[in-house]
């Protein structure tokens, strides 16, 4: 498949300008990974998406990259695509170009043609937008002009995909909250806590802090998209006294940076999986800051959750580490590196290491898998040089060290400690001449010897 005019399973293969006011939904796959589903496989066929965009006022266009022909790897470097399958929506000529996010659905493709924020103009299109399960936002203006109008509008365009919408001139329209106010206000509207909250700070950036702020529960039931914020996930094995009082702590920091997300253990096995936690851990919290590191109270005791969070937030809480056991023996050529162990066997080592980083469902790991081993019985006999692997949906590793978007990704540290990632060819050759080129000579100086 190339970038060109024609049809791929009736979608459009194309990379070409398009017209003013038009918008292309592009896919970028890559046809060797296994998960990379087709769109009638996520919830719409193709020829009922295709219909549905087609009979819609706008023109719509759906588009498909395949990012394993040469011919497109400017493009996929371009969108910064890190995964498979990737969805982008181009606006204005492709002047706004947008992640995809929401359900793969023909009918939310077509929603989301349309105007970021919808006018309310009688009780009917109130209730119609306005629903008991939903967060609603809702600009309330004296005319649709000015720059409260054109803040809320750009903030509804950049967060459309998280949030519903709308504006009105008439406050009494609207189900809940005062029927008059005097100047420009955002009302959030929801099926929760204190069911709707109005803002009238309409800097763009205080409105989507605001946005996200009250369209947070006091405490968020857990479900299988948690927030990329720093949150905390409870546990735990009974509702009683446990919830109340996680639910106290979650209002004393409400608002202070932290998402609160409550679980059962049936509704959390990805989570779980995710964690590397077990079920004789639970109740349990677990915490994830924004740089990666987690804390992690297991068998928790109600009276516990108040104190421990404290000693959380003052810091007095190591971090917990996601780790596979370590494996004995490990005698294969190509060597297993757990979390734990990778300090001594790859970062402190004083050899010269090739790392590769995988997940177990990845089709290129296994295909990958073969050639590395080849690559570990050239070096078996050469004791400065070690070929190893880790599984990184099991182990948890430095981001601050290592930056891995996807599997396979291939690091070569070498004896001396300089670290580079490998994204040359994935050949015997080219990988035995990569690590020939980068190792250092490692000498009984360097290693530190002692005579006696």
């Amino acid at each position: 498949m190339r970038c060109g005019s024609g049809r791929l399973n009736d979608i459009e293969v194309l990379n070409s300008p398009f017209e003013e006011g038009e918008w292309i939904i592009r896919r970028i796959d890559s046809l060797t990974w296994g998960h990379a589903l087709g769109l009638n496989a996520m919830g719409s066929s193709v020829d009922t998406a295709r219909s549905l965009l087609q009979s819609h006022g706008t023109a719509i266009a759906l588009a498909k990259v395949d990012s394993d022909d040469e011919l497109n790897k400017d493009l996929v470097s371009d969108y910064g695509v890190t995964g498979f399958p990737t969805l982008k929506i181009l606006r204005n000529g492709g002047k706004i170009i947008q992640d995809y996010n929401g359900p793969r659905d023909a009918d939310y493709l077509k929603k989301r043609s349309g105007p970021a924020s919808a006018e309310i103009k009688s009780a009917k299109d109130a209730t119609s937008i306005i629903g008991n399960d939903k967060v609603i936002v809702v600009g309330i203006f004296r005319e649709f002009a000015g720059e409260e109008f054109a803040n809320f509008t750009a903030m509804a365009e950049k967060l459309r995909s998280d949030y519903e919408f709308g504006h009105t001139l008439d406050a009494k329209l609207l189900p809940l909250g005062e029927s008059s106010v005097k100047k420009p206000t955002v009302r959030l509207i929801k099926p929760f806590d204190e069911l709707f909250v109005d803002f009238q700070d309409f800097h763009v950036e205080a409105l989507e802090k605001f946005v996200e702020e009250a369209s947070t529960p006091t405490v968020t039931l857990f479900n299988k998209d948690p927030s990329n914020h720093p949150y905390v996930l409870k546990f735990f094995d009974s509702p009683n006294t446990k919830v109340m009082l996680y639910q106290e702590v979650a209002k004393e920091y409400k608002g202070k940076g932290v998402r609160f997300l409550l679980a059962d253990v049936d509704a959390a096995q990805g989570a779980f999986q995710f964690f590397g936690l077990e079920e004789d851990q639970v109740p349990l919290i677990i915490i994830q800051t924004n740089d990666g590191q987690k804390y992690l109270k297991q068998n928790l005791k109600p009276d516990d959750i108040s104190s421990w969070f404290k000693e959380f937030k003052d810091g007095k809480v190591l971090p917990y580490k996601k780790c596979e056991p370590i494996p004995e023996p490990n005698d294969e050529p190509v060597k297993v590196v757990v979390a734990d162990t990778l300090e001594d066997m790859v970062l402190n080592s004083d050899k010269n290491v090739l790392l590769e980083f995988y997940a177990p469902w990845c089709g290129q790991c296994k295909k990958l898998a073969p050639i590395l081993d080849e690559v570990a019985v050239h070096f078996e006999d050469d004791p400065d040089v070690i070929i190893a692997m880790l599984d990184a949906a099991a182990n948890d590793i430095p981001l601050d060290t290592f930056e891995v978007k996807g599997f396979p990704t291939l690091y070569f540290i070498s004896s001396g400690g300089n670290i580079v990632q490998y994204d040359g060819d994935r050949s015997k050759e080219d990988i035995i001449d990569f690590v020939e080129n980068n190792r250092d000579q490692v000498t009984q100086d360097s290693i530190g010897y002692v005579a006696s």
